[in-house]
């Protein structure tokens, strides 16, 4: 292995002219297909089409509609929205979201289906009509009944009065790409010009197609703000570091290099960018300083000891190529662990992670040597500025190891103690934070008319016809129990539908507000109804096409996932014990992202498990021995258990991207346990006691294990600026574990190598 090491660096600094000319081809090549990257903007990127909560949800929309839709709301100051001014308002926007790109249907205030019957006629006719001409009589009979309907409070006005709301569907369009971009930008210009018409109104947008647009938002976000953040962060960080600038001129092409390879192969891959894979370029980044700082910091402190530039080198190579190869091979099992995870953007984070991981490497061991040895490079590290620091501070750790044995335990265990108190959960509608429109208007929808999060149950008729009195009976049983849910707001259920069609049907009797009697006379009832209903009101979207079965949605106020799903529970059990077989459980997206992140923790659960079996493996058989490799785990598996813990008593809430901290950061905290405890085995062989080698150790990569770690919480930090909670999420809890990785690293590891490391040097 060592003339193999040495021969390959006298042909690497012999040939540099040529390792530095192929290298740089190499990238041209590569990077060339950064052009064929596309972008992801539909919200249902983070499920796997195998995801069987997401078959249901497409089962269910096929049977009734897609949701594509956006939610338009308006508020008043003062007063109700039932004024000629405000319902003229309403009126004119339900016109004018008519003619939105892919718009197939509006439901709002004034266009809601009003029945009455004259003569043996029924009569289904939009409730405002000319809102100007109204008299005070007809707006206050307006209002009492869109106040005490229920398929209208609630939902399209709320139970104050005070904010009332249209809903706009769309077809499911082939080209997604056009209708995310065409339909927010219409609607905008369109609520611009209402506000302009109307000071006194506020208005409020949100919905599955705004937050896509939202999606992209973030995306270009990421990649103009937080990309050159953390290059000039971690450049910053370099530079005070290396204090040379050459040294940061090799690590900025890395760098690059680095980049632009990684994304260039996975655009010839065919890749796609979301919010959560924008991440990736920075990842990277990060990766290759951690990774290029090692070999550079070595070559300088050689050449500070006397050693020419080429020699100088050449033992940076020999002192750093195998923990740079066991580091890259740990962080990359690491990355490639996140393909057990449930969500695809986790995967291909994981996927692309590891690529970038693999190209810095190759460059660390080719471009990087190459580079220094043309460079007229210059230490400042002198003889007598080793790192007397990171000296004096082994020398410190080594006379209280004791101290800092136990109570760092003892603190390990307070903080582990915070794990079971983190829930986790998702809300799709607060994935991005207030900086964006969408989450304001949502917060705001939500909080004074109607929830976003809803519950979707295809309730099936099985053998009989949906107007049966038997079904319609269920339906209302179950609709009844729904709205006894101290979690629901609102709910939408074919039954009630029947039971106004009878009221009408019967001379507007209150007493016959109630289930049909027979099924022919509510077969004809409906009939009726379907064939008086003004065009763009039909039942469609709530009744299947061949009549077999109808849906219910239950509206939720704004739940935890964890909340969604023990509703979800109760609603099965429901169905057991009163209606066996009528429905199969709740669909709809928040049911999907509510199950998405336990579903996901269950697969990363098995994925961490294998690679942190893998890396521990790796461990025991560089290190040869059972005790050290043991010894050598235990800083890597405290610094994730201190976080989540530390997480659980400050926040409480663990979503789907913070599943995948744990493995990431193992897969990168390793890097530095490998170094320290090669350095130290590598003065243990050479007859030092095991004091003498944690000096040492800490004299000899202190520096560039603090230096790595600046660089790496630094880089991933950047990502708490961004308004996308699963990346702000991921960055800031790597980061906390990559510091926290290097203390238990200076603090724990060398307390418990002298306390059991009691073998002859």
């Amino acid at each position: 292995m060592l003339v193999w090491t040495e021969r390959y660096i006298y042909i690497l600094l012999q040939r540099r002219w040529l390792v530095l000319l192929g290298t740089i081809l190499l990238m041209v090549i590569a990077a060339s297909g950064g052009n064929r990257l596309s972008v992801e903007n539909n919200s249902r990127v983070l499920l796997g089409e195998k995801n069987r909560h997401l078959v249901a949800l497409n089962t269910f929309e096929n049977t009734y509609a897609a949701s594509n839709s956006v939610i338009l709301a308006l508020s008043v100051q003062e007063g109700t929205v039932f004024t000629q001014e405000t319902l003229d308002a309403i009126e004119q926007l339900t016109e004018l979201a008519w003619q939105t790109p892919h718009s197939v249907r509006v439901d709002s205030l004034t266009n809601y289906n009003h029945m009455s019957v004259e003569g043996d006629d029924l009569i289904v006719e939009p409730l405002v009509v000319g809102a100007k001409s109204l008299d005070e009589d007809e707006l206050s009979q307006i209002k009492e009944f869109a106040l005490n309907e229920p398929d209208l409070a609630g939902r399209l006005v709320s139970r104050d009065g005070k904010v009332s709301a249209l809903a706009i569907s769309f077809v499911q369009s082939e080209d997604q790409e056009a209708m995310v971009a065409e339909v927010p930008d219409f609607l905008n210009d369109a609520i611009d010009e209402f506000r302009t018409k109307y000071p006194d109104l506020g208005f409020y947008m949100t919905g599955d197609v705004i937050l896509n647009r939202t999606v992209i938002d973030s995306l270009d976000e990421g990649l103009q703000f937080i990309l050159p953040l953390c290059f000039v962060l971690v450049v910053v960080a370099s530079a005070f570091m290396l204090k040379s600038v050459l040294g940061v001129g090799v690590i900025v092409v890395m760098v690059l290099f680095g980049v632009f390879t990684t994304m260039g192969i996975a655009g010839w891959a065919r890749a796609v960018l979301n919010p959560v894979t924008s991440g990736v370029p920075a990842v990277i980044m990060v990766l290759a300083v951690a990774q290029t700082i090692h070999i550079i910091t070595s070559a300088l402190l050689c050449m500070g000891q006397g050693l020419d530039r080429h020699a100088a080198i050449a033992q940076s190579l020999r002192i750093n190529a195998w923990p740079v190869f066991l580091a890259s091979a740990t962080t990359i099992i690491g990355f490639l662990s996140l393909n057990s995870s449930d969500s695809p953007p986790i995967r291909d984070l994981g996927n692309l992670s590891a690529l970038g991981m693999l190209c810095v490497y190759f460059y660390s061991m080719t471009l990087l040597p190459a580079l220094l040895s043309v460079l007229p490079l210059r230490s400042r590290f002198g003889a007598s500025k080793q790192s007397p620091i990171f000296e004096r501070f082994g020398l410190a750790v080594v006379r209280r190891y004791k101290i800092l044995l136990w109570s760092g335990l003892a603190l390990c265990l307070v903080f582990i103690l915070g794990i079971p108190l983190n829930e986790f959960s998702d809300d799709w509608t607060k994935q991005f934070d207030e900086r964006y429109q969408f989450r304001r208007d949502t917060d705001f929808i939500g909080n004074n008319l109607t929830g976003l999060n809803m519950m979707e149950f295809s309730l099936e008729s099985r053998v009989k016809s949906i107007t049966d009195p038997e079904y319609l009976h269920s339906v209302e049983a179950f609709a009844d129990w729904a709205r006894e849910q101290p979690e629901v707001t609102h709910v939408r259920a074919f039954s009630d539908t029947m039971k106004r069609l009878n009221k009408n049907m019967n001379g507007a009797d209150p007493e016959f507000y109630k289930i049909p009697d027979n099924t022919p006379l509510a077969s004809q009832y409906l009939l009726l109804y379907e064939l008086s209903i003004p065009f763009g009101g039909d039942l469609n979207d709530r009744i299947d096409i061949a009549k077999t079965s109808t849906r219910a949605t239950v509206t939720l106020a704004n739940l935890p996932a964890s909340s969604m799903r023990e509703l979800d529970q109760r609603s099965q059990s429901w169905f057991e014990s009163n209606a066996p077989g009528f429905s199969e459980g709740a669909t709809g997206l928040s049911m999907v992202f509510a199950y998405l992140t336990l579903t996901n923790l269950e697969n990363m659960l098995q994925g961490t498990i294998v690679g942190m079996g893998l890396i521990s493996f790796i461990l025991i058989w560089v290190f040869k021995s059972i005790r050290l490799g043991l010894i050598s785990l235990v800083p890597n598996f405290i610094p994730p258990a201190i976080v989540f813990g530390f997480w659980g008593y400050i926040v409480g809430q663990v979503t789907l991207t913070a599943t995948i901290t744990t493995i990431v950061a193992f897969g990168i905290i390793v890097d530095d346990t490998i170094h320290f405890m090669s350095k130290y085995l590598r003065g243990r062989r050479e007859g030092m006691t095991g004091e003498e080698a944690v000096i040492n150790t800490f004299r000899v990569t202190g520096h560039a294990l603090f230096s790595t770690t600046i660089v790496l919480a630094a880089g991933f930090a950047t990502f708490a600026f961004s308004g996308y909670e699963g990346l702000w999420v991921f960055g800031l809890m790597v980061s906390m574990m990559v510091v926290t990785g290097v203390v238990v690293d200076f603090l724990l590891l060398p307390a418990l190598l002298l306390a059991l490391d009691r073998r002859k040097a």
